[in-house]
């Protein structure tokens, strides 16, 4: 890893960011009207969360000392995640929601460490599958499971951004605003299509924000040796309390 600065944030302070975005971006989600300036300004913040944690699906597959176990434990808590992400979307504490399948297939939603088990999966794949077109074939594969996921292929696209280009950190943030870049542009557009003003998703923008937070990683995992149970142990934690609050309101 390039280390641009070895006196910035560590790898822990950066999860810290990411996780305070993600609650104030689903703070907004279920308590603050979508159209309002502040709605606005907080899911701008919120798209900090996604990319950092793409960011870090490839920094733990180069420092993992098992693949396999830090698949089997991000797929472990994607299963622990999704009654409290479906009581926090829908209200109902249930696994998947009514109408999670439409015909056979999946219309609903899973929750963001679905994703993120499967970008770990692509990335790996991208490095241990030596033909071309299989590796790319098991990409495509893997970005079709994502559809019904949080984030669905897109996740999938920038943990291979940054892992492709990891080792230097200007080339990963560059390759990665195309991404982003690329990201808004289809948000907008379907939006579009869907009957929605198109500048409804320029909030979407805010996944650049992560830009100048992650060129300040210095490398370093940083924080207590336990450390890394606390974004697992938050995301399904706080997405009950908040549907709880949510449930409580009159």
């Amino acid at each position: 890893m390039e280390n641009i600065r070895p006196d910035g944030l560590t790898g822990v302070q950066i999860k810290r960011i990411a996780m305070a975005a993600m609650l104030i971006d689903h703070i907004a989600w279920t308590f603050v009207p979508f159209g309002t300036a502040a709605g606005q300004a907080m899911h701008l913040i919120g798209r900090i969360t996604a990319p950092t944690l793409c960011f870090f699906i490839a920094e733990g597959y180069a420092h993992t000392r098992s693949v396999r176990r830090y698949a089997l434990r991000l797929g472990a808590f994607a299963v622990i995640s999704q009654a409290p992400f479906t009581f926090f979307e829908t209200g109902k504490f249930q696994f998947f929601p009514d109408n999670f399948l439409e015909n056979g297939i999946p219309a609903g939603s899973v929750n963001v460490i679905y994703t993120l088990f499967l970008s770990l999966l692509a990335v790996w794949a991208w490095d241990s599958i030596r033909s071309r077109p299989l590796r790319l074939l098991a990409v495509a594969g893997l970005c079709i499971l994502a559809l019904p996921g949080d984030w669905m292929y897109f996740d999938i696209l920038f943990s291979l951004a940054f892992w492709v280009y990891r080792g230097n950190l200007r080339l990963q943030m560059k390759r990665f605003a195309v991404f982003a870049a690329g990201t808004v542009a289809l948000m907008c557009m379907a939006a579009s299509l869907s009957g929605q003003p198109a500048y409804s998703q320029l909030f979407q923008a805010g996944l650049f924000l992560c830009i100048p937070i992650l060129l300040r990683y210095n490398g370093r995992r940083g924080g207590a040796k336990n450390e890394k149970w606390a974004f697992y142990l938050f995301y399904p934690a706080h997405l009950a309390v908040i549907g709880g609050l949510a449930a409580l309101e009159i």
